[in-house]
């Protein structure tokens, strides 16, 4: 089949400002177009040409960065090229599935949901039920997106799918285990770090990651673990080094914690996987309804025992004392000191949950898998065809 990824309208692919989605595409891309002629449509960016094919994919650009320029210029290219696409697969936006299928009628229309991108405070009613009419099936990243469009949307639920994201196994596992202890130790002596138990953070530093707890939980943390140090990964956005209140906040947080703390800012995603293997145990601390944080997978490939909290879908890939544990007031500091410490005390236990992650991510996880998954719903016969 001839396909049309269309991404969103923020960051490009391939993902070389990071993003969640365009990760998520860059890991399946290769192994789908082994079997379907495959095109990516994403949004330009000044380091990328508008028309460019790498490794047998061809990459599209238009202007965007505003959902509404975004469309507007989607719809100008398929006005153009939308029938040389038998399927046409949608990310996280379904505001946008009225217009495409207005333009590309014929063509088979699937949407991967990433966010509750279905709320009526961002679709409103009559758009979000012409967008489920218009789709043969929609993804979601976790059973909380699912079950969060079916409650408002009943309709949906025949045509829900979940497929949980992946990891690159290859990337985050290396060959050599002598390649990773270098690494770890190489960013451990810059940051001085050394014999110190690493507690990692990857994500946005914006308020509703709620990393700020994660740094006042330091303070009592301390009292029972003195050789403890904090590394905070990422900044306000994908890429941008910008200093938002929130971010000044917990900078300053973070310079008068009574622990290390190291703030790297943003992060190339293909250097990222070294501060994981930095670390010693990794912790999310997302406040909101979270519908699945992919660094959940990076940690368990790189043998992190995880600490996330019991919001919207992360507990989905937790098994807890198994691969991690569940924080459930997450608003609570000391919730976050109890559980990294639980670990912490335990050897037997964090060993554990290092070793169970891992065989976890290779079993479950791996961008394989994932690409299977959505290979069985693109080459499923038709079914609204069918009725």
């Amino acid at each position: 089949m001839n396909i049309l990824m269309i991404c969103t309208e923020k960051l490009p692919v391939p993902s070389i400002r990071g993003g969640a989605i365009q990760t998520y595409i860059d890991g399946v891309s290769s192994l789908l177009s082994k079997r379907h002629n495959l095109s990516i449509l994403s949004v330009d960016d000044p380091s990328l040409p508008n028309r460019q094919t790498l490794a047998g994919i061809q990459y599209v650009r238009v202007p965007g960065k505003l959902p509404d320029v975004y469309i507007k210029h989607v719809v100008e290219y398929l006005k153009g090229n939308a029938k040389q696409y038998d399927l046409i697969h949608v990310f996280n936006r379904p505001k946008f599935v009225p217009a495409i299928k207005q333009v590309a009628p014929h063509a088979r229309l699937i949407l991967s949901m990433h966010n509750d991108m279905f709320l009526l405070e961002k679709i409103d009613l009559g758009t979000a039920t012409t967008a489920i009419e218009s789709l043969e099936k929609i993804v979601t990243v976790s059973n909380y997106v699912g079950n969060t469009i079916a409650k408002q949307y009943p309709q949906a639920q025949e045509k829900l799918r979940t497929i949980y994201s992946g990891v690159d196994i290859q990337r985050y596992i290396p060959s050599s285990e002598m390649v990773r202890k270098q690494e770890r130790e190489a960013l451990r002596r810059q940051h001085q770090l050394q014999n110190k138990k690493v507690i990692l953070f990857v994500g946005r530093l914006t308020a509703k990651k709620g990393v700020d707890k994660l740094v006042l939980a330091m303070h009592s943390l301390k009292k029972k673990h003195p050789d403890i140090a904090l590394v905070l990964v990422g900044s306000k956005w994908y890429s941008d080094e910008g200093i938002s209140d929130y971010v000044a906040y917990v900078h300053a947080l973070a310079q008068r914690s009574v622990v290390p703390v190291v703030t790297t800012g943003f992060v190339d995603p293909k250097e990222v996987h070294k501060w994981f293997w930095a670390g010693d145990i990794f912790v999310c601390t997302s406040l909101w309804q979270e519908p699945l944080a992919r660094v959940h997978y990076e940690a368990m490939a790189a043998g992190l025992p995880i600490v996330t909290t019991a919001r919207g879908g992360n507990p989905e890939v937790i098994q807890s004392r198994e691969n991690g544990l569940i924080v459930q007031n997450p608003e609570d500091p000391e919730a976050f000191a109890t559980s990294i410490s639980t670990i912490l005390s335990d050897v037997a236990l964090k060993k554990h949950m290092s070793e169970v992650g891992r065989k976890l991510a290779i079993q479950k996880y791996g961008f394989k898998r994932v690409a299977n998954d959505i290979l069985s719903v693109w080459e499923s016969p038709n079914e609204n065809k069918k009725k």
